[in-house]
Protein backbone atom coordinates (compact mmCIF):
# COMPACT_ATOMS: atom_id res chain seq x y z
CA UNK A 1 0.00 0.00 0.00
CA UNK A 2 1.49 3.41 -1.08
CA UNK A 3 1.72 6.18 1.36
CA UNK A 4 -0.60 8.27 -0.29
CA UNK A 5 -3.14 5.11 0.01
CA UNK A 6 -2.53 4.59 3.26
CA UNK A 7 -3.44 8.38 3.84
CA UNK A 8 -6.49 8.24 1.69
CA UNK A 9 -7.90 5.53 3.99
CA UNK A 10 -7.21 7.12 6.75
CA UNK A 11 -8.95 10.05 5.92
CA UNK A 12 -11.72 8.18 4.83
CA UNK A 13 -11.80 6.21 8.20
CA UNK A 14 -11.83 9.19 10.26
CA UNK A 15 -15.00 10.47 8.79
CA UNK A 16 -16.54 7.00 8.84
CA UNK A 17 -16.09 6.83 12.23
CA UNK A 18 -16.87 10.76 12.90
CA UNK A 19 -20.50 9.62 11.32
CA UNK A 20 -20.63 6.74 13.09
CA UNK A 21 -20.09 8.59 16.90
CA UNK A 22 -22.53 11.01 15.51
CA UNK A 23 -25.25 8.35 14.79
CA UNK A 24 -24.62 6.72 18.02
CA UNK A 25 -25.02 9.92 19.84
CA UNK A 26 -28.82 9.81 18.26
CA UNK A 27 -29.52 6.53 18.94
CA UNK A 28 -29.10 6.89 22.91
CA UNK A 29 -31.05 9.67 22.96
CA UNK A 30 -33.89 8.84 21.31
CA UNK A 31 -33.73 5.34 23.45
CA UNK A 32 -33.73 7.86 26.40
CA UNK A 33 -36.49 10.41 25.67
CA UNK A 34 -38.64 7.33 25.35
CA UNK A 35 -37.83 5.50 28.90
CA UNK A 36 -38.22 9.41 30.05
CA UNK A 37 -41.05 11.03 28.46
CA UNK A 38 -40.57 14.16 30.72
CA UNK A 39 -36.60 14.44 30.10
CA UNK A 40 -35.28 17.52 29.73
CA UNK A 41 -32.64 17.50 27.14
CA UNK A 42 -30.09 20.96 26.59
CA UNK A 43 -27.62 20.62 23.26
CA UNK A 44 -25.13 23.04 22.98
CA UNK A 45 -23.10 23.31 19.72
CA UNK A 46 -19.26 24.65 21.20
CA UNK A 47 -15.75 25.37 19.31
CA UNK A 48 -12.41 25.51 20.93
CA UNK A 49 -8.93 26.82 19.73
CA UNK A 50 -5.85 25.22 19.33
CA UNK A 51 -2.66 25.30 21.73
CA UNK A 52 -1.75 27.55 18.71
CA UNK A 53 -4.57 30.17 18.80
CA UNK A 54 -6.30 29.05 15.37
CA UNK A 55 -9.75 27.11 15.41
CA UNK A 56 -9.59 23.34 16.79
CA UNK A 57 -13.27 22.17 16.03
CA UNK A 58 -15.80 21.53 18.89
CA UNK A 59 -18.31 19.23 19.59
CA UNK A 60 -21.85 18.70 20.84
CA UNK A 61 -22.87 18.41 24.09
CA UNK A 62 -26.37 17.15 25.62
CA UNK A 63 -26.71 17.51 28.81
CA UNK A 64 -30.46 15.91 30.46
CA UNK A 65 -31.91 15.99 33.52
CA UNK A 66 -35.42 14.10 34.69
CA UNK A 67 -36.87 11.97 36.80
CA UNK A 68 -35.98 8.40 35.19
CA UNK A 69 -32.13 10.22 34.29
CA UNK A 70 -30.93 12.47 37.40
CA UNK A 71 -28.67 13.74 35.17
CA UNK A 72 -27.02 12.47 32.54
CA UNK A 73 -24.07 13.51 29.82
CA UNK A 74 -24.03 12.31 25.88
CA UNK A 75 -21.19 13.98 24.22
CA UNK A 76 -19.72 14.51 20.75
CA UNK A 77 -16.33 16.55 19.61
CA UNK A 78 -14.21 16.66 17.24
CA UNK A 79 -11.03 18.26 17.76
CA UNK A 80 -7.69 18.83 15.73
CA UNK A 81 -5.24 21.38 15.32
CA UNK A 82 -1.59 22.22 17.55
CA UNK A 83 -1.20 20.87 21.00
CA UNK A 84 1.47 21.49 23.85
CA UNK A 85 5.10 19.84 22.72
CA UNK A 86 4.58 18.29 26.57
CA UNK A 87 1.39 17.20 25.90
CA UNK A 88 2.29 15.65 22.75
CA UNK A 89 5.09 13.46 24.06
CA UNK A 90 2.86 12.25 27.07
CA UNK A 91 0.58 10.66 24.62
CA UNK A 92 3.16 9.29 22.25
CA UNK A 93 3.08 11.55 19.43
CA UNK A 94 5.50 10.73 16.80
CA UNK A 95 7.00 11.56 13.96
CA UNK A 96 5.61 14.30 11.03
CA UNK A 97 3.68 16.92 12.74
CA UNK A 98 4.02 15.39 16.43
CA UNK A 99 2.59 19.20 18.28
CA UNK A 100 -0.61 18.08 15.87
CA UNK A 101 -3.53 16.08 17.38
CA UNK A 102 -7.00 14.84 16.01
CA UNK A 103 -9.92 13.30 17.98
CA UNK A 104 -13.20 12.13 17.45
CA UNK A 105 -15.42 10.59 19.63
CA UNK A 106 -18.41 10.16 22.01
CA UNK A 107 -18.45 10.11 25.86
CA UNK A 108 -21.37 9.76 27.66
CA UNK A 109 -22.50 9.01 31.55
CA UNK A 110 -25.94 8.40 33.13
CA UNK A 111 -27.07 9.02 36.55
CA UNK A 112 -30.46 7.61 37.24
CA UNK A 113 -32.64 8.60 40.22
CA UNK A 114 -33.32 5.15 41.00
CA UNK A 115 -30.88 3.55 43.14
CA UNK A 116 -32.17 -0.09 42.20
CA UNK A 117 -31.10 1.48 38.32
CA UNK A 118 -27.14 1.27 37.77
CA UNK A 119 -25.15 4.04 36.56
CA UNK A 120 -23.31 3.73 33.19
CA UNK A 121 -20.13 5.31 31.59
CA UNK A 122 -19.15 4.52 28.02
CA UNK A 123 -16.67 5.77 25.28
CA UNK A 124 -15.40 5.46 22.17
CA UNK A 125 -12.88 7.34 20.36
CA UNK A 126 -10.46 7.72 17.26
CA UNK A 127 -7.18 9.41 18.06
CA UNK A 128 -3.95 10.50 15.50
CA UNK A 129 -1.52 12.27 16.91
CA UNK A 130 1.36 13.10 14.44
CA UNK A 131 1.81 10.09 12.39
CA UNK A 132 0.26 7.86 14.94
CA UNK A 133 -3.34 6.73 15.10
CA UNK A 134 -4.88 4.00 17.76
CA UNK A 135 -8.47 3.41 19.05
CA UNK A 136 -10.04 3.32 22.43
CA UNK A 137 -12.96 3.15 24.29
CA UNK A 138 -15.47 0.42 26.35
CA UNK A 139 -18.40 1.05 28.84
CA UNK A 140 -18.68 -0.10 32.42
CA UNK A 141 -21.41 0.00 34.99
CA UNK A 142 -21.41 1.09 38.63
CA UNK A 143 -24.72 -0.56 40.41
CA UNK A 144 -25.84 0.24 44.15
CA UNK A 145 -27.83 -3.04 44.97
CA UNK A 146 -27.14 -6.29 44.35
CA UNK A 147 -29.04 -7.73 41.30
CA UNK A 148 -26.23 -9.89 40.60
CA UNK A 149 -28.07 -10.82 37.07
CA UNK A 150 -28.44 -7.58 36.01
CA UNK A 151 -24.18 -7.65 36.34
CA UNK A 152 -23.77 -10.97 34.38
CA UNK A 153 -26.33 -9.47 31.98
CA UNK A 154 -24.40 -6.59 31.35
CA UNK A 155 -21.00 -8.60 31.12
CA UNK A 156 -22.80 -11.06 29.10
CA UNK A 157 -23.52 -8.57 26.73
CA UNK A 158 -20.24 -7.43 26.32
CA UNK A 159 -18.46 -10.67 26.49
CA UNK A 160 -20.57 -12.09 22.98
CA UNK A 161 -19.73 -8.48 21.48
CA UNK A 162 -16.26 -9.43 21.73
CA UNK A 163 -16.14 -13.17 20.95
CA UNK A 164 -15.23 -12.33 16.87
CA UNK A 165 -12.42 -10.58 18.16
CA UNK A 166 -11.31 -12.52 21.16
CA UNK A 167 -10.71 -10.04 23.15
CA UNK A 168 -13.33 -9.86 25.95
CA UNK A 169 -10.66 -11.51 28.99
CA UNK A 170 -7.87 -8.43 27.63
CA UNK A 171 -10.59 -5.92 27.85
CA UNK A 172 -12.25 -6.86 31.12
CA UNK A 173 -9.20 -6.89 32.80
CA UNK A 174 -8.26 -3.53 31.69
CA UNK A 175 -11.63 -2.29 32.97
CA UNK A 176 -10.98 -3.73 36.62
CA UNK A 177 -7.71 -2.34 36.22
CA UNK A 178 -8.34 0.83 35.23
CA UNK A 179 -11.61 2.34 37.20
CA UNK A 180 -9.67 1.63 40.66
CA UNK A 181 -9.74 4.39 43.23
CA UNK A 182 -6.42 3.45 43.94
CA UNK A 183 -6.08 5.88 47.20
CA UNK A 184 -8.99 3.56 48.55
CA UNK A 185 -6.77 0.22 48.44
CA UNK A 186 -7.80 -0.98 45.07
CA UNK A 187 -11.74 -0.32 45.22
CA UNK A 188 -13.19 -0.32 41.55
CA UNK A 189 -15.46 2.53 40.96
CA UNK A 190 -18.54 -0.11 40.26
CA UNK A 191 -18.23 -3.62 38.45
CA UNK A 192 -16.42 -3.73 35.70
CA UNK A 193 -17.24 -4.12 32.14
CA UNK A 194 -14.44 -3.57 29.22
CA UNK A 195 -12.05 -1.02 28.43
CA UNK A 196 -9.50 -0.45 25.78
CA UNK A 197 -6.89 1.91 24.82
CA UNK A 198 -4.34 2.59 22.07
CA UNK A 199 -5.67 0.44 20.48
CA UNK A 200 -3.56 -0.11 16.79
CA UNK A 201 -3.00 -3.50 14.83
CA UNK A 202 -1.85 -1.27 12.17
CA UNK A 203 -5.03 -2.88 10.32
CA UNK A 204 -6.81 0.06 9.88
CA UNK A 205 -9.90 -1.54 8.21
CA UNK A 206 -10.47 -4.47 10.71
CA UNK A 207 -9.45 -2.28 14.10
CA UNK A 208 -12.69 0.32 12.89
CA UNK A 209 -14.99 -2.54 12.12
CA UNK A 210 -13.96 -3.95 15.63
CA UNK A 211 -14.88 -0.81 17.58
CA UNK A 212 -17.93 0.14 14.94
CA UNK A 213 -19.36 -3.54 16.14
CA UNK A 214 -18.51 -2.95 19.77
CA UNK A 215 -20.03 0.12 20.26
CA UNK A 216 -23.24 -0.32 18.51
CA UNK A 217 -23.78 -2.79 21.63
CA UNK A 218 -23.85 -0.22 24.07
CA UNK A 219 -27.82 0.45 23.72
CA UNK A 220 -28.26 -3.39 24.40
CA UNK A 221 -26.33 -3.64 27.18
CA UNK A 222 -27.80 -1.14 29.39
CA UNK A 223 -31.50 -0.17 28.69
CA UNK A 224 -32.75 -3.91 29.64
CA UNK A 225 -31.49 -2.77 33.35
CA UNK A 226 -33.23 0.65 33.12
CA UNK A 227 -36.28 -1.33 32.08
CA UNK A 228 -36.51 -3.94 34.28
CA UNK A 229 -35.74 -1.71 37.50
CA UNK A 230 -37.46 1.53 36.75
CA UNK A 231 -40.69 0.98 38.42
CA UNK A 232 -38.47 -0.57 41.34
CA UNK A 233 -39.41 0.71 45.36
CA UNK A 234 -36.37 1.89 47.08
CA UNK A 235 -35.68 2.91 50.73
CA UNK A 236 -33.50 5.98 51.79
CA UNK A 237 -31.14 3.45 52.93
CA UNK A 238 -30.73 2.70 49.38
CA UNK A 239 -30.37 6.51 48.29
CA UNK A 240 -27.87 6.99 50.79
CA UNK A 241 -25.95 4.14 49.90
CA UNK A 242 -26.02 5.81 46.02
CA UNK A 243 -24.95 9.11 46.77
CA UNK A 244 -22.05 8.02 48.95
CA UNK A 245 -20.80 5.78 45.65
CA UNK A 246 -21.85 8.90 43.40
CA UNK A 247 -18.83 10.26 46.08
CA UNK A 248 -16.48 7.45 44.87
CA UNK A 249 -17.54 8.44 41.52
CA UNK A 250 -16.02 11.97 41.91
CA UNK A 251 -13.19 10.85 43.43
CA UNK A 252 -11.91 8.92 40.24
CA UNK A 253 -13.17 11.15 37.92
CA UNK A 254 -11.38 14.02 39.11
CA UNK A 255 -7.66 12.19 40.32
CA UNK A 256 -7.25 9.56 37.79
CA UNK A 257 -9.84 9.50 35.07
CA UNK A 258 -7.29 9.93 31.32
CA UNK A 259 -10.30 11.39 29.83
CA UNK A 260 -10.70 14.38 32.20
CA UNK A 261 -7.43 15.05 32.48
CA UNK A 262 -7.37 14.30 28.12
CA UNK A 263 -9.97 16.91 27.52
CA UNK A 264 -8.53 19.61 30.07
CA UNK A 265 -5.39 19.43 28.44
CA UNK A 266 -6.54 20.01 25.03
CA UNK A 267 -8.67 23.10 25.67
CA UNK A 268 -11.96 21.01 26.06
CA UNK A 269 -14.89 22.41 27.04
CA UNK A 270 -14.75 21.87 31.03
CA UNK A 271 -18.57 21.88 31.48
CA UNK A 272 -18.86 19.62 28.90
CA UNK A 273 -16.17 17.08 30.16
CA UNK A 274 -17.38 17.19 33.92
CA UNK A 275 -20.74 16.30 32.78
CA UNK A 276 -19.95 13.33 33.96
CA UNK A 277 -20.13 14.22 38.38
CA UNK A 278 -23.52 13.73 39.17
CA UNK A 279 -25.82 16.07 40.22
CA UNK A 280 -26.14 14.78 43.39
CA UNK A 281 -23.42 12.95 46.29
CA UNK A 282 -22.21 12.46 49.61
CA UNK A 283 -19.22 12.20 51.61
CA UNK A 284 -19.19 11.54 55.42
CA UNK A 285 -16.04 10.80 57.22
CA UNK A 286 -15.15 6.84 57.79
CA UNK A 287 -18.49 5.98 55.71
CA UNK A 288 -19.85 2.60 56.45
CA UNK A 289 -22.95 1.12 54.55
CA UNK A 290 -25.38 -0.26 57.06
CA UNK A 291 -24.30 -3.85 58.28
CA UNK A 292 -25.92 -6.81 57.69
CA UNK A 293 -28.07 -5.25 54.56
CA UNK A 294 -27.52 -5.26 50.78
CA UNK A 295 -25.31 -2.05 50.81
CA UNK A 296 -23.25 -3.98 53.08
CA UNK A 297 -23.39 -6.92 50.50
CA UNK A 298 -23.19 -4.72 47.29
CA UNK A 299 -19.50 -3.69 48.66
CA UNK A 300 -17.63 -7.21 47.96
CA UNK A 301 -18.31 -6.57 44.26
CA UNK A 302 -16.42 -3.50 44.14
CA UNK A 303 -13.26 -6.00 43.20
CA UNK A 304 -13.19 -8.27 40.02
CA UNK A 305 -15.50 -11.25 39.66
CA UNK A 306 -16.00 -13.28 36.32
CA UNK A 307 -19.77 -12.76 35.71
CA UNK A 308 -19.66 -13.94 31.83
CA UNK A 309 -19.50 -17.54 30.67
Amino acid sequence: MTDKKSNQDLVVTKERFKQMVYSLQDEITAKMLALDPALQLTEDLWERTDFAGAPGGGGRTRAFSGELFENAGVNTSLVFGKIDPQFALQIGAAGANSDEMWATGISLIIHPRNPKIPTTHANFRMIQAGEKFWFGGGADLTPYYPHLEDFRYFHQVWSDACRPFNSYQKMKKTCDEYFVNKHRAGEMRGIGGIFFDHYSTGDLEADYQMVRSLAAEFCRSYFPLVEKRMNENFSAEDEDFMLHRRGRYVEFNLLHDRGTHFGLKTNGRTDSILISLPARCKFTYRYAPPADGPQEEMMKYYYPHEWAT
